[in-house]
């Protein structure tokens, strides 16, 4: 309950912050449009951002969910695997020194202007933070439980699953916390290269028009969406976290 109050403080301060700038500059409202008008463009579209906003939404869940389960077996199977960490581990590094928003077109070019391009998007956005942060939680289990299971003569999985994917959790809570910032902005970029649906679709189709006032109420939706997955994953994160504990 106090996380949301001072959520809504600082909103509130925000947006109080936006109108006094609006209003001392005098800017033009196809520039910068104030809260007001941008609040009267979102009850005025609704319908349409709200059928936008779900296109978003199911990109972002579908490649967050894939980001995290290629992520989690990644790491797992680096951590089995001294061949993975010799020839995949330096793979995954080169592969963060390419932009991934330069995949973009690719990604659109190969599979098109539906779902799937954006949902890839999301997955490559994501994946290497997952993954990089469970491989860390694992390699990070405490060594006196590793040298205990082993005086016990205990089998190389169950350590992997009963120790060190218990261990890991929390890095892993915090590779998706992670994910839930940044899919949905891989969604966006790859609805911006090439869509006819979406929310980053429309971003740019208010824009095309001049329509700023309809491009901000679908950025707040945006905004708003990502703050919820990203509240929303942290409990379940946290959820899970004590479920082993």
């Amino acid at each position: 309950m106090r996380r949301l109050l001072d959520v809504a403080v600082t909103a509130a301060v925000a947006v109080l912050v936006w109108q006094l700038v609006v209003c001392a500059t005098g800017v033009q409202h196809f520039i910068l449009p104030g809260p007001i008008r941008v609040a009267e463009a979102l009850y005025d579209h609704r319908a349409l951002i709200a059928e936008e906003a779900m296109v978003t939404a199911a990109e972002v869940t579908i490649g967050l969910l894939l980001g995290a389960v290629l992520g989690a077996a990644t790491a797992l199977h680096l951590m089995v695997s001294p061949l993975a960490r010799r020839f995949l581990l330096p793979f995954l590094v080169f592969s963060q020194a390419v932009p991934v928003f330069a995949l973009a077109p690719l990604l659109t070019l190969w599979f098109g202007y539906g779902i799937w391009s954006k949902i890839l998007m999301a997955v490559l956005i994501i994946y290497f933070p997952v993954a990089s942060t469970f491989y860390d939680g694992l390699r990070r289990t405490d060594p006196g439980f590793l040298d205990l299971a082993e005086t016990m003569g205990a089998q190389p999985e169950r350590v992997l699953f009963l120790l060190r994917v218990p261990a890991a959790l929390p890095s892993y809570a915090s590779g998706l916390r992670l994910a839930a910032v940044y899919a949905p902005i891989g969604a966006v970029i790859g609805e911006w290269v090439g869509a006819s649906q979406g929310l980053g679709y429309l971003m740019l189709l208010a824009s095309g028009r001049a329509k700023i006032d309809l491009m901000f109420a679908a950025l707040l939706v945006l905004a708003l969406f990502t703050v919820l997955l990203h509240a929303g994953i942290g409990r379940i994160a946290d959820r899970l976290q004590k479920a082993v504990q």
